[in-house]
């Protein structure tokens, strides 16, 4: 499939990575030496699957949701498939979006609005076309409040509101933090606060902090409040400092949420690189999720190149035990999750129902072109012809309505009568 256009382009790109690798070594390049598995290290490439683009750059930040990447690295799973890759930790989702912008790095783990914000121009992203072929994970974030609000506010934002009210009224706001602005945190964290009569740009102050820096910020009394993925909701309960008000699982089961991101014109000059990286999460996504592997999961994570995080931390809710720090215990069903229930297909409602919340808080000028943008960036059809090279039935595209905790329904067909139907919002004019 290669011509010899995109060879050029290739060797160019490759060029002017290498003059730039050594700025990104953050955390752990070179691990692909260590050996692996007898049965994870045989070769599965072939002629007509053999990668464009043997060595691959691959982002991620310090979440127990980088978990794909990090078992395909570390099991062979990318070697296996002819990806030689380097695991680079980043330090922000602005550093992760800035690396994949410039070439820096090829693929990264990213928050699903990412590759929205970044196609689109929005909220400071440089305009570069994103796509995703993988949904990582579904599940597993939180919400987490300081503990002097233990007793007061739970699961239901409206307990929440009078407080919010009272700190504004005295001149001093709560203040709340997400991990970037047109993220998933941020689009949790929105809706719950919304959901209980809060207007998040209006009546409290919303900041933006890296997700490792959130424990230490509300250590030090900067924030009322932050939702972020694990283990840094846990973290905190262990370091005393705060409780779990929710999951965002409860806000919406099995919601989807990190992705697999690169630039379009990458992916387009690489179609054979793209699927073998598909291939390796694959195996790696369906070893994650037989939970007597989480143990081990836990343990690799925890070191410092990736997560740095104790392992017991980071074990207890990848396996569905959340203890949320104020007396309320609970088996969660809708625990994070890396395969099952037709997890990876990037289906184009949820890139839909991301652009509905952009929309409702006024990150778009206008009413976006929903499908246009949802299926340029949600590549179905390169996710699906992984699948097939490995045997495996992949879902069909999905475009049945769903609701989140509030009941409200998002019909994929009309998402511009959803993004205005909220009570809170932020709509920019038409």
């Amino acid at each position: 499939m290669t011509t010899p256009k995109n060879e050029l382009s290739r060797r160019r790109f490759l060029g002017a990575t290498a003059a730039t690798a050594s700025a990104l070594a953050l955390g752990c390049g070179g691990g692909d030496d260590r050996p692996a598995p007898a049965a994870s290290t045989a070769s599965t490439t072939t002629a007509s699957t053999a990668p464009e683009t043997p060595d691959v750059r691959f982002g991620m930040i310090a979440l127990t949701d980088c978990s794909p990447i990090v078992v395909a690295h570390e099991r062979g799973l990318f070697r296996k498939h002819g990806i030689n890759a380097t695991i680079v930790k980043g330090a922000s989702w602005a550093a992760i979006r800035d690396s994949l912008t410039n070439g820096d790095i090829q693929a990264s783990h990213i928050l699903l609005g990412m590759p929205l914000a970044s196609s689109m121009g929005l909220l400071g992203s440089p305009r570069v076309q994103m796509v995703t072929p993988w949904i990582l994970n579904r599940n597993g974030q939180a919400i987490t409040l300081k503990n002097g609000l233990k007793g007061r506010v739970q699961a239901d934002a409206h307990a929440l509101k009078p407080i919010v009210d009272q700190a504004k009224a005295s001149g001093s706001p709560m203040t709340f933090a997400m991990t970037f602005p047109p993220g998933t945190h941020a689009m949790w964290l929105r809706y719950w606060l919304a959901s209980g009569g809060v207007h998040p740009d209006r009546d409290i102050a919303l900041v933006t902090v890296p997700p490792p820096q959130m424990v230490a910020n509300m250590r030090v009394d900067r924030m009322d409040g932050f939702c972020v993925g694990e283990p840094w909701n846990a973290r905190s309960i262990a370091d005393g400092i705060g409780y779990t008000a929710t999951t965002t699982q409860e806000i919406w089961p099995d919601h989807p949420e990190k992705v697999l991101g690169m630039r379009e014109d990458w992916a387009a000059a690489n179609p054979r690189t793209v699927r073998a990286i598909v291939r390796a999460l694959h195996e790696a996504s369906v070893w994650l999720d037989d939970l007597n592997n989480r143990p081990a999961l836990a343990e690799m994570l925890s070191r410092v190149t990736y997560v740095n995080c104790q392992p017991e931390i980071i074990l207890g809710r990848l396996q569905g035990r959340y203890d949320y720090g104020d007396g309320r215990t609970k088996q969660d069903d809708h625990y994070m999750i890396f395969n099952q229930r037709g997890c990876n297909a990037p289906q184009p409602k949820f890139a839909s129902w991301y652009l509905t919340q952009f929309r409702r808080w006024g990150m778009t000028p206008s009413a976006p072109d929903y499908a246009a943008v949802a299926n340029r960036v949600m590549k179905l059809d390169v996710y699906t012809e992984a699948m097939r090279e490995l045997g495996v039935t992949a879902p069909a595209l999905d475009s049945t309505p769903f609701a989140l905790s509030d009941g409200k329904m998002f019909d994929p067909a009309n998402p511009e009568a959803y993004a205005t139907s909220f009570d809170v919002h932020a709509l920019a004019a038409s």
